[in-house]
């Protein structure tokens, strides 16, 4: 699989579940807290400039669009929703 043009394709790291004070558990798809999500690049577009594969990054949780192959789903993100490589 390969990434085309400003396309990066990346497995998000799973977030662990927060109590809330009131003692509700909140699974990671129901944290507003959280704005950005961690994920590993699997593979970049031959235009992206900053980020390589097997970085770990930051991107915003509303960008880009799933995709399953292989029985594995994978995030498919632009370049510019990368906020932090780490």
């Amino acid at each position: 699989m390969k990434a085309v043009g400003k396309y990066i394709v990346v497995t998000p790291i799973k977030e662990s579940g927060k109590t809330t004070e009131g003692g509700v558990f909140l699974t990671e798809q129901n944290r507003e807290d959280i704005r950005y999500r961690q994920a590993k690049v699997v593979s970049i577009g031959d235009t992206v400039v900053a980020v390589e594969e097997d970085n770990e990054i930051y991107y915003d949780r509303h960008a880009g669009f799933n995709i399953e192959l292989e029985n594995t789903i994978y995030k498919v993100i632009k370049e510019q929703d990368v906020v932090i490589i780490l």
